[in-house]
């Protein structure tokens, strides 16, 4: 079985300054939005697209996993903080107080995953709401300005979309919509300059991190 992800200081340093060059570097945004994902995988439809139709801005970010979506989808259902993780960098996330701990193994306790679920990704923060499930091909998550903290106004969709190819493999798709208020927090914390370089870090490390366990537990 494949050990922790994302536990040492180490691979907390090389995040750090993956994030670091990715906020310095907004001339890259364009890139860093579509990392992985084809002309068509950009342009087509998801799950969870008409919770925010005009999002003010967004990301679909994809990988290829050599598994069939049954292997992954057990990875991708016990995402969240207080479940399996975020499969990204536990100690980065833990220094901003998310409590997260991932995992290398699958939670039998945390499969059932039904429309109308929170789904943490911090310990303090609003939860997102499971608003779709296809076992074993979708999962969309989302959260409306009616529950975000006092300070901040925003709205955020996250589909999770499996898509099986050809010889056993599956396309991994995750697309992320926002829409925010026009105060100056709300910016802050929804709009793509702070928020699109470190969810960009640690969303990509989520993809490589489940395609491993995926592919390495066949």
């Amino acid at each position: 079985m494949v050990t922790q992800f994302g536990t040492s200081w180490i691979e907390a340093v090389e995040g750090g300054i993956e994030i670091g060059g990715a906020l310095v570097t907004p001339f890259l945004r364009s890139r860093r939005l579509r990392w992985g994902a084809t002309d068509a995988e950009l342009a087509r439809p998801y799950p969870g697209d008409e919770l925010l139709p005009h999002p003010q801005w967004s990301a679909t970010h994809a990988i290829s996993i050599s598994a069939p979506p049954r292997r992954i989808w057990p990875w991708m259902a016990q995402i969240g903080q207080g479940r399996g993780g975020l499969y990204s960098y536990q100690k980065l996330e833990n220094l901003i107080g998310c409590r997260i701990e991932n995992t290398s193994r699958i939670l039998d306790e945390h499969q059932d995953v039904r429309v109308g679920d929170p789904i943490r990704l911090h310990a303090q923060a609003p939860p997102l709401t499971v608003t779709a499930v296809e076992e074993p091909t979708t999962l969309v998550l989302f959260g409306g300005p009616a529950d975000s903290d006092e300070n901040v106004v925003l709205a955020t969709s996250w589909a999770l979309v499996l898509m099986e190819q050809p010889g056993g493999t599956t396309r991994f798709v995750s697309r992320t919509r926002y829409q925010h208020a026009d105060d100056r927090r709300s910016r802050l914390m929804g709009g793509p300059l702070l928020l699109e370089p470190v969810s960009f870090v640690m969303e990509r490390k989520m993809l490589k991190v489940i395609k491993a366990l995926a592919e390495s537990s066949g």
